[in-house]
C-alpha cells in the first residue's frame, strides 16, 4: 500500500441529501484542519455543488441495478465499470491520503477503485440497517464507521471492524444543538414543521393538512404550519390551509431547515438517517413516517430507534390517515408535557461529537495509524457497548 498522508480526503457520496449532508458535515471538519477535500459523486452533482464550495469536484458513472436478480446487475454492470475506470484514474491523479464512501451504488465505483489502488477505505453507514454497497465492500475496507452500534446485516467476519462514530450532521445543525426546548403555552401558537426529506413526500401533502382541518377549531387556530411540498402540491395544499383557518407557510425547499427544526414544537417527516440524525442533535419531538418501499426497511428500522428511546411516534405509512394522524396530534397537543419529554429523549440520542470522531477516524487512516479490532476473541468479548462494535471518540480510540 502506497501512502501519501499529506494528500485530500476523498468523499465519495451520492446525489441525495442522506448521503451528502454528513459528507459535507465531514467536509467542513476537515477543511477546518487543512485538509483538501476531493468529492466523487454521480450526475446529480449539480443540485447539491454548493454543499463543497472548496472541493474538487468530479463526476463519475455509476447505475443502481434494476430490478433484483442477475438481469438487474448485468444492466447495471457496464455504468458501474466505466464509473471504477474513471476513479481509478482520478485516484492516480490526486493521490489521497484516504477515501471514504457514504454509501448508496454511486460510491461503488470509486470505493472498488480505491480498494483496487491500495488506499486506505472506510465506508460510513447512517442507518440502522448496514447498505447494499456498505455490505458488498465491507470484507475489502479498514473500517466501517456507524451512527448505530449494532447495524443489521452486519456479518460477524466484518464486525471487527466497526466503529461507533455517529452520524455527522452540518455546522448549521451544531448551532442549534442548545436551541432549549419549551412546550406550547395553553393557547399559545404551535409551530408544526412538515417536511418529507430532500426529495420532499407527496403523502405529507395528501395527508397532513386534512389531518389539521379535523383539529378542533380553537387548536388549528393556534397552529403555525411551516410545510415542504411538491410544487405542484403548493396550491391544492395552500387552500385546504385556508379553508380550515390554519396559518401556514409553503415552501419547495427551505435551505435553512435546521432553524426550522430549532422552531418547532413538533416535527412531521420521513425517518431518512440525516432527518433522525439532525432531529437527536437538536432536540425535538416527532411524527416519523418511513417510507416504505426503501431499501431493507432501513427507514422503519431508523425510526424504531427514536421511537423505542420515547423521542418519536413511528406511523407505519399505510396507517397514516387523516383520522389516525388527527387523533394523535390532538393527543400530543393536549398534553406538553409529553412533548417536553420526547424532546428531552431525543436531545439524550443526539450524537453532536459524530462529525469530529469521524474526522479522526479518517486522519488515522490515512497517516496508517488505525487498527481496526480484528481479534475474533477481543470481538467477540462483552463490553459496554455491545459485542460487535469498536467505539470511536473524538481524540482517538
Amino acid at each position: 500500500m502506497t501512502r501519501h498522508p499529506h494528500g485530500p480526503i476523498v468523499i465519495a457520496a451520492g446525489g441525495t441529501g442522506g448521503h451528502l449532508f454528513p459528507g459535507q458535515a465531514l467536509a467542513q471538519e476537515l477543511r477546518r484542519r487543512g485538509r483538501r477535500i476531493v468529492l466523487i459523486t454521480d450526475e446529480r452533482v449539480q443540485r447539491f455543488d454548493k454543499l463543497f464550495p472548496e472541493a474538487d469536484i468530479y463526476e463519475v458513472p455509476s447505475a443502481t441495478p434494476s430490478g433484483k436478480g442477475l438481469a438487474g446487475l448485468l444492466r447495471a454492470a457496464p455504468a458501474i465499470i466505466a464509473g471504477v475506470a474513471r476513479s481509478f484514474a482520478i485516484l492516480q491523479r490526486v493521490k489521497p491520503a484516504a477515501l471514504i464512501g457514504f454509501g448508496g451504488y454511486p460510491t461503488l465505483p470509486p470505493v472498488a477503485a480505491a480498494i483496487l489502488r491500495g488506499i486506505p477505505v472506510c465506508v460510513h453507514e447512517q442507518n440502522a440497517v448496514l447498505g447494499r454497497v456498505n455490505r458488498l465492500v465491507a470484507p475489502h475496507v479498514e473500517a466501517i464507521a456507524s451512527t448505530f452500534d449494532a447495524p443489521k446485516f452486519l456479518k460477524a467476519r466484518d464486525a471487527g471492524k466497526l466503529a461507533l462514530t455517529g452520524n455527522p450532521v452540518r455546522d448549521a445543525v451544531i448551532a442549534q444543538a442548545n436551541a432549549p426546548y419549551t412546550a406550547p403555552e395553553d393557547k399559545g401558537p404551535i409551530h408544526l414543521l412538515v417536511f418529507g426529506g430532500s426529495q420532499g413526500a407527496r403523502v405529507m401533502s395528501d395527508v397532513v393538512p386534512a389531518a389539521l382541518a379535523r383539529l378542533p377549531q380553537d387548536m388549528r387556530g393556534r397552529l403555525r404550519v411551516v410545510q415542504q411540498a411538491r410544487p405542484e402540491d403548493i396550491a391544492r395544499v395552500r387552500a385546504i390551509y385556508m379553508n380550515a383557518g390554519i396559518e401556514a407557510e409553503l415552501n419547495a425547499f427551505f435551505d435553512d431547515m435546521p432553524e426550522r427544526i430549532a422552531a418547532a414544537h413538533l416535527v412531521i417527516g420521513r425517518s431518512g438517517a440525516s432527518t433522525v440524525s439532525e432531529l437527536a442533535v437538536i432536540g425535538r419531538p416527532s411524527v416519523l413516517v418511513p417510507l416504505p418501499h426503501s431499501l431493507d426497511n432501513d427507514q422503519k428500522a431508523n425510526a424504531e430507534k427514536l421511537a423505542e428511546a420515547g423521542a418519536a411516534v413511528m406511523i407505519e405509512q399505510k396507517d397514516f390517515t387523516e383520522e389516525a394522524l388527527a387523533a394523535r396530534l390532538a393527543q400530543l397537543f393536549a398534553t406538553p408535557a409529553a412533548l417536553e419529554a420526547a424532546a428531552k429523549a431525543a436531545r439524550e440520542k443526539g450524537q453532536p461529537g459524530a462529525v469530529r470522531a469521524l474526522a479522526d477516524l479518517v486522519e488515522a487512516l490515512g497517516r496508517g495509524e488505525y487498527r481496526a479490532l480484528r481479534n475474533p476473541a477481543a470481538r467477540d468479548a462483552p463490553n459496554e457497548d455491545g459485542p460487535t462494535m469498536l467505539k470511536f471518540v473524538a481524540g482517538g480510540l
